[in-house]
């Protein structure tokens, strides 16, 4: 069966998706994964035959339900797990109400969630595809199991010192407002809720001085602790040489956004935060959380907020952060990898110990294959259809003026070495025995299947 996997954010989505495609391969399949638009045209000019295309959301955009029907008349069949999740906040209703609707669930095959309350929400809001709805978990909470601590082993220049780990979520307000206006346009998110606008503005507006409160924060921290490092991470959608600009002066202060979050997390000695989804993974790593809340925020993200200690003041983060960094060194209180996980997560994520997420999803995608999915695809083709589309990609550009490409991208380049590397660790942990081929089809395709 041909599998075309979407990758949108690569230090977000990439482990878990070569986890599903290195199964996937496992069992015969053949999988890309690569940028949507590749996916899209190689189908289009018949690079690609017919597969089962799995996206990142079944957003109601008409633009994405215009590109799903071209994918469909291809005779693909869509598949979608929502990579926001809607995580870091109690309740579903609304992001469900946000993320999908009939046009966009009528045109997938099936929907993946991450746990009971997404998966009764949207079974709710649309009884009349409930069959098409599972309950798979996310293979990137599979990535947080202890079976694969293994695999988030140093890929960056390894720290000289402990480090306390900062994860920004503040998204957009790093960056331009205009540009997170005009994202939620696109996305008709507007159209749907007018009155969104107001509570984005509020946000942003309240967005700003928690960063202001943080950068006091890790100004304290750093001066006053010289035994240990603090490595900020900025999201993949903020401009990470903003965030360096703003903390070049902090001594033991580093921004950096390689590799996975989880490789970080793993090796920090504690993580700091304020509303992220990276205190929900935390939860798994079994590591101290710390949430710095300094003002009662309208727009907290409140269940992620809820994990670990919450600190409202720098002395009182100071204090904290340095019996956590003391412990750590005297290996004292140690959370035991089999120490349940907190309540609140269990409606968001499910977790089964005797079978991954991306196994339940490949034997959905079984389930729903058929003859029409599995005509063998000739990769020279289209791995020179790739060169074509980037060479005249490229002219367009030029012509536009366009041709300085973003350091900032959510999707560099693939590396090949890096690939095989993780492909191999994976391998290894899952015990698979069947030899699996990875290509580099361009800088931004991978085909993984068996030898």
């Amino acid at each position: 069966m041909n599998i075309y996997i979407h990758l949108e954010v690569s230090v977000r989505e990439l482990d878990s998706k070569l986890l599903l495609a290195v199964i996937a391969a496992s069992r015969g399949h053949e999988v890309i994964i690569s940028d949507q638009e590749s996916i899209i045209k190689g189908l289009e000019r018949k690079l690609l035959t017919p597969g089962i295309f799995h996206t990142k959301s079944l957003t109601p955009a008409l633009s994405k339900i215009i590109k799903h029907k071209k994918l469909i008349n291809t005779g693909c069949k869509i598949t979608s797990i929502d990579e926001e999740g809607g995580l870091v906040d109690y309740g579903y209703e609304r992001f469900v109400r946000l993320r999908y609707s009939q046009k966009t669930i009528k045109q997938a095959s099936a929907v993946f969630t991450w746990g009971p309350e997404d998966h009764k929400i949207i079974k709710k809001v649309f009884p009349n595809y409930a069959n098409k709805i599972h309950m798979t978990g996310s293979p990137r909470v599979d990535l947080w199991k202890p079976i694969f601590y293994d695999y988030w082993t140093n890929n960056y220049e390894k720290q000289t010192k402990p480090f306390l780990l900062i994860p920004s979520n503040q998204g957009f307000t790093v960056s331009h407002i205009n540009d997170r206006i005009k994202h939620l346009e696109k996305a008709e998110y507007l159209k749907k809720e007018p009155e969104f606008i107001h509570e984005i503005l509020n946000r942003e507006s309240e967005q700003f001085k928690i960063i202001s409160c943080f950068i006091e924060a890790i100004k304290e921290l750093a001066y006053k602790n010289k035994n240990f490092n603090i490595i900020i991470r900025p999201h993949p959608s903020e401009n990470i040489e903003i965030w360096k600009i703003l903390l070049k002066e902090f001594p033991n202060v580093y921004v950096n956004r390689d590799d996975g979050v989880s490789v970080w997390i793993k090796n920090a000695f504690a993580i700091l935060h304020n509303g992220c989804t990276t205190a929900l993974e935390a939860s798994f790593f079994k590591k101290p959380i710390i949430t710095y809340a300094p003002f009662n925020a309208h727009y907290s993200r409140r269940l992620a907020n809820d994990l670990g200690t919450k600190v409202t003041s720098i002395n009182d983060l100071t204090k904290k952060v340095n019996e956590i960094f003391l412990d750590s060194l005297k290996k004292k209180k140690q959370k035991k990898l089999n120490e349940p996980l907190p309540k609140i997560l269990l409606k968001k994520i499910f977790v089964d110990e005797k079978e991954t997420a991306a196994e339940k999803t490949i034997k959905v995608w079984e389930n729903i294959n058929d003859r029409t999915l599995v005509k063998q695809n000739n990769w020279l083709l289209f791995k020179f259809g790739l060169k074509v589309m980037k060479f005249n990609g490229l002219l367009g550009k030029l012509f536009k003026n366009e041709s300085k490409i973003s350091k900032f991208s959510k999707f560099p380049p693939f590396e090949k070495y890096i690939i095989l590397k993780k492909i191999n660790k994976l391998k290894k942990l899952l015990k698979i025995k069947q030899k699996i081929d990875c290509k580099i089809i361009s800088d931004r395709t991978i085909l993984i299947r068996r030898k």
